[in-house]
Parts: structure tokens; C-alpha cells; sequence
């Protein structure tokens, strides 16, 4: 098939590799323009930007696929289908009509469920324990579009957001093929989505704070669900200062104190209910590192509350519990 592909981070790119070996004519690559990174804020093209001209594929970054030009270029293009990862801009009607046979989108979720732009992370974040990737046509809607194929995969109670993500980019991978060929052929069922949507809206800033009056479960998800990035994170004190650290791995664990308490020294928290032992943190500066090489530098002693703000938009505060 003649086909054009669209998609910007990593979770994009085994999906084009998978369609380049599939033996699928890609015509045009479509990803968001190249963007300022690192300490030299140098511009740097995207994964699937830099994956495709690797495999000498040519290269589309329009600022705004809304714009007339790009979009008389996309129909151009004569295309039989164009295939979505992730791309992370909004294609209007004429875009999604142009292909002779549609625009198609993988997600990682099982729609209805976490409609939106981060799936994976509010999947975990809500203690599900399935999830799973889907094709679906592409429709005016955010992601309401008849799904194409699914496949369902378990969430491990040790995935995070990084693990998850890169499953479920390889899962997903798997399904274009298959897609492709029924989308061919043809007289292949549609089906619409069915059942309440629930909404992955973007992660905040304020929702990486962690909030030890939660459940442990709870605690858990949230740290699991935003690690790598943007991190859970919570603060103690050195030399008077607040030090923000993040929590990137943590596991469900035995004791009971004030929420915010820490009850070892191995870093175990009491929350609302239950205990974590946060397992892999990071300081400011720092590459990621266990708790227990931080903890030989950094001590943060058994009895050291961990303290929400005492007002909005304040730091944390940490103070020693008198009876440990």
C-alpha cells in the first residue's frame, strides 16, 4: 500500500519500522518540527524524524498540519492510507479524507477507556490492571473513531510508565500488518466503541507531588505511573533547604505511622493507609540511583515526616517525630 506515516517520540518508531518491513511503499513521513534540547538548546529532530531519514525516507514537519499548504501537499501525496502514532497534532477533516482509504490511529489504551494524550500513565496511575492497544479509524472526535484490532495486555505491579510504554509500542507495532491487510481487502468488521469514556488528560505539574495521605496503593500507582517523567516527587531538608527528590520505582510495604513518616532506613513512607518502599529515586543533579546508594550519601533518617505545604504553592517541610 502507499501510505504515509505520522509520529513524533519513541513509542512511534518500531511502529514504522514495522511497516517498512512489511514491504509498505512509505511515501511521507510526517513528524513535529525539530525542537530546542539539551544545555545548548541545539535543534534536534524528533525520534521518528531521525529513525526516517536514517532509512532514507523523506520528511514532513509542518509547524501546523491546519495550515492550507500542508494540507494541499498531504493530498498530494495519492495516498492509499496514512498510519498515526502519537504525532501529536490535530488533523482536520480534509487531511483525514484524503487518503483513498483513511487515516488510521494506533492507541494505547481499549477505548473508550483513557481517551486522550496520556494513556499509559493514567492506566497505571488508576491501578487498572488491564490495558491494552488499538488501531481504530480516524474520525473528528478525540479518539472516538471504530476501532480497526485490539490486543489486550495485563499491567505488572512493577510497571511504570517507561516499561509499559515500551510493551505496548512493540504490541502495538504487531498490529499494523494485520490492520493493513483487512483494511485492503476489505468486508472487515468496524466496530464502534461502546461504554462510558474516561479522559487522559495531560499530566500536571502539581499531580508529580506526592501526597502521602493516599493510600499506599495509591502512593504506589502514581510513582510507578509518572516514572520517568515528569517523576513523583517529594522534598526534605538539608542545611535548611528544601531538596526536592524523585520517587521513579517503589513497592507496596509492611507498617503503619503518620502519613509522610519515614519508618526505616530503607526509605519505607506510611501513608494514609499502608507503607512503600521507595526502591529508585533521584536528586537534583543526580542521574537515577537506588534508595539505598542515595541513602549513604543522603541519609534521611527513620522518623523524619515528610510535611505537605502549609500553604499553596510552599515548600516542603520535614521535621523528626519526638517518639522514634
Amino acid at each position: 500500500m502507499r501510505l504515509a506515516f505520522m509520529g513524533t517520540p519513541d513509542f512511534a518508531v518500531p511502529s514504522l519500522a514495522e511497516l517498512i518491513a512489511s514491504g509498505h511503499e512509505i511515501v511521507a513521513v510526517y513528524s513535529q518540527p525539530p525542537r530546542p534540547k539539551g544545555r545548548g538548546q541545539k535543534l534536534t529532530p524528533s525520534p521518528v524524524h531521525a529513525f526516517a531519514e536514517a532509512m532514507g525516507l523523506p520528511v514532513f514537519t509542518p509547524e501546523s498540519m491546519k495550515a492550507a499548504e500542508a494540507i494541499d501537499v498531504f493530498k498530494s501525496l495519492d495516498l492509499d492510507a496514512a498510519c498515526v502514532v502519537a504525532y501529536g497534532q490535530i488533523l482536520k477533516p480534509e487531511v483525514l479524507e484524503a487518503p483513498r482509504l483513511g487515516c488510521f490511529n494506533l492507541h494505547g489504551s481499549l477505548l473508550p477507556r483513557w481517551r486522550g494524550a496520556a494513556p499509559i500513565q493514567r492506566a497505571i496511575m488508576a491501578g487498572d490492571r488491564q490495558t491494552g492497544a488499538q488501531i481504530m479509524r480516524m474520525s473528528e472526535g478525540l479518539d472516538e473513531g471504530a476501532i480497526i484490532l485490539s490486543e489486550v495486555m495485563d499491567i505488572h505491579a512493577d510497571d511504570t510508565a517507561a516499561s509499559l510504554t515500551e510493551r505496548m509500542a512493540h504490541l502495538g507495532a504487531a498490529l499494523w500488518p494485520r490492520a493493513l491487510a483487512a483494511i485492503e481487502r476489505g468486508g472487515f468488521t468496524e466496530t464502534e466503541q461502546a461504554g462510558e469514556a474516561t479522559y487522559a488528560k495531560k499530566i500536571t505539574p502539581a499531580e508529580a507531588r506526592i501526597d502521602w495521605t493516599r493510600s499506599a496503593a495509591e502512593v504506589d500507582a502514581r510513582i510507578r505511573g509518572l516514572s520517568p517523567f515528569p517523576g513523583a516527587w517529594f522534598e526534605v531538608e538539608m542545611d535548611g533547604e528544601p531538596v526536592r527528590i524523585k520517587a521513579l520505582m517503589s513497592v507496596l510495604a509492611e507498617g503503619d505511622g503518620t502519613p509522610g513518616q519515614v519508618l526505616d532506613e530503607a526509605l519505607t513512607v506510611a501513608c494514609g493507609t499502608g507503607a512503600v518502599r521507595l526502591s529508585r529515586v533521584q536528586r537534583p543533579g543526580k542521574a537515577a540511583q537506588s534508595a539505598d546508594e542515595m541513602l549513604r550519601g543522603f541519609p534521611v533518617p527513620a522518623g523524619t515526616i515528610l510535611v505537605g505545604p502549609q500553604s499553596e504553592g510552599s515548600a516542603f517541610s520535614t521535621r523528626r517525630d519526638p517518639q522514634v
